[in-house]
């Protein structure tokens, strides 16, 4: 296979204005598509040459989804066979019906089961639907059977609400009191001391993370003491004061120090155990990219959507030990068996939390 192909890279956690000449931006994940990408090219399955497009968009919720739209057409005009991105569950869900109109293969990485599609492949940084499983069940392990939720005013802290209400009716655990919050909002006073009064055993905060240092910080205040968790927004831990912010709170993780393919890159690259969320999540979206690529009998958008289609069984970087990577003719999650973890922020340092059933 001579052809080359075009490889589109959307990032809709910046705007291109507020880059500095030569910055990728946050989140960026070009350098591990790269690397899986040259692994394949040296086992002799890929030939061709990949050029990679970039566009930015800053979506929701601090930006628009007008952007996200914007940025992945400017991908689509440019000819691309394959697009990789949005990040972000709310933006993903804007693309989906653009990868479905223009019928361009794309791996989302967010939280949005539902943006899934004939073209729209979904790698599960997270679940809107599983991991409200996985804090509902947790928190029943702890033996909390009132659980009180504060929660962002936006599909993903609305999609998580709905399952957790489900799965706690299921372990017979009230949700005693909710209030909905501002994902941009930095005080959260107001809103836990509504749920507070409702004297639940457990706290549950559902949203992107930006308002949860500030639930954090009401429930502090108040001087409540329970068990608390909240959704993979707790990955913001990796960065800046969120872990302080945070501390003691139980969150959904990425990645477990149980996974061998997650120590063996690891090791490869002599890095910390800091980074081992970001190489776990770099390494299963690389790998993707570079065998749907090896395996498209051609590199029309059809023939890379058909190539995406075959990965299977490939042990993932990211979730417990034995956790697969691939799709299928049906199947657009990428990540299947235990890829959520719960994990804990003790300070400042993420601690792995004993598997519920």
């Amino acid at each position: 296979m001579t052809q080359s192909i075009k490889v589109g890279v959307l990032n809709d956690m910046a705007d291109i204005a507020d880059l500095k000449d030569g910055d990728p931006g946050p989140g960026d994940v070009t350098g591990w598509l790269e690397r899986e990408i040259e692994a394949v090219r040296k086992s002799g399955r890929l030939s061709a040459p990949v050029e990679f497009v970039h566009a930015y968009g800053l979506g929701l919720p601090s930006g628009t989804a007008e952007a996200v739209e914007r940025a992945y057409r400017q991908l689509a005009d440019a000819g691309v066979g394959l697009i990789v991105g949005p990040a972000i569950g709310d933006n993903a869900l804007v693309a989906t019906p653009l990868a479905e109109e223009l019928r361009i293969p794309t791996i989302n990485w967010a939280g949005a089961e539902r943006a899934r599609g004939r073209y729209m492949f979904h790698h599960q940084v997270g679940s809107h639907e599983d991991e409200s499983l996985v804090m509902a069940r947790h928190m029943a392990a702890l033996g909390c059977r009132r659980l009180g939720v504060v929660y962002d005013i936006s599909p993903i802290g609305t999609r998580h609400l709905k399952y957790l209400q489900d799965e706690a009716n299921i372990l017979g655990i009230a949700i005693v009191a909710t209030e909905g919050i501002s994902p941009l909002a930095d005080d959260a006073s107001e809103e836990a001391g509504k749920v507070l009064p409702a004297q639940p055993d457990g706290f549950v905060y559902l949203g992107l993370g930006l308002s949860a240092p500030g639930v954090a910080a009401a429930l502090t205040g108040a001087e409540w003491k329970g068990p608390r968790i909240m959704n993979t927004a707790g990955l913001r831990g990796y960065h800046g004061s969120f872990a302080k912010a945070c501390d003691g709170w139980f969150y959904i993780d990425m990645h477990s120090d149980s996974n061998r393919t997650l120590q063996a890159v690891m090791a490869e690259l002599s890095a910390p155990r800091q980074q081992a969320l970001a190489i776990a999540k770099g390494h299963d979206i690389g790998r993707l990219v570079a065998e749907g690529l090896a395996r498209a009998k051609d590199f029309s958008r059809e023939g890379v959507r058909v190539g995406l289609e075959q990965i299977k069984w490939l042990p993932a970087a990211e979730g417990e030990e034995g956790t697969l990577l691939g799709f299928g003719i049906q199947d657009r999650g990428a990540l299947h068996g235990r890829y959520l973890v719960v994990r804990q922020w003790m300070n400042g340092e993420t601690v792995e939390v004993t598997s519920q059933p």
